[in-house]
């Protein structure tokens, strides 16, 4: 760019003209989410796998009550919804915190709904799972802990900010004291 004479324009005060050097925001808060994340999709994915395997024979899926079913296939959905939001927040996607929180809140539902399929009876459930009797329990009582967590993770705007971060090209190199060359010098 020249001056209005033909002279080479004298760059102004510090700072303008010149993009600021641009600071990547932390993910910590993002692989937090990450982790969280395949760890609850790890338990959310085992509960219905089990339940299918130990299906007595002669007994088909199709005699389990409506709301069994429901709940099951919650599990199944939220496992792989958390299961690729967590592989796509490893690689920096928006999308990645999403799935995530769709998936902790589609956890969160089947957790709510499981019980009702069993007379709405939440305490007797609860107490049950935290007697941790079985692996079952345990992995149940891990989902329960590490959802939450994962929802909150996932939707915090530091964990945002840094999905949402690209670095700025960098700007070519031009000195600005060189005078420019002209032709016969």
């Amino acid at each position: 760019m020249t001056g209005p004479y033909g002279y080479p324009a004298q760059p102004g005060p510090a700072g303008f003209g010149f993009h600021a050097p641009q600071i990547r925001p932390s993910g910590a808060t993002a692989i937090i989410a990450a982790l969280l994340g395949l760890v609850a999709a790890g338990a959310a994915g085992y509960l219905p796998v089990y339940f299918f395997l130990e299906l007595p024979s002669g007994f088909s899926i199709g005699d389990l009550p409506g709301l069994v079913l429901t709940a099951l296939g919650l599990y199944l959905l939220a496992a792989l919804l958390l299961l690729v939001g967590a592989l796509s927040a490893f690689f920096r996607s928006v999308a990645g915190a999403v799935l995530l929180a769709l998936g902790s809140l589609m956890v969160i539902t089947a957790v709510l709904m499981e019980p009702l399929a069993f007379n709405g009876a939440y305490g007797l459930y609860f107490r049950m799972q935290f007697e941790f009797e079985t692996f079952v329990a345990f992995a149940r009582v891990v989902m329960f802990a590490v959802v939450p967590f994962t929802l909150i993770f996932a939707i915090i705007p530091p964990t945002l900010k840094y999905l949402r971060w690209r670095p700025s090209p960098a700007q070519p190199y031009r000195p600005q004291n060189q005078v420019p060359r002209q032709g016969g010098w």
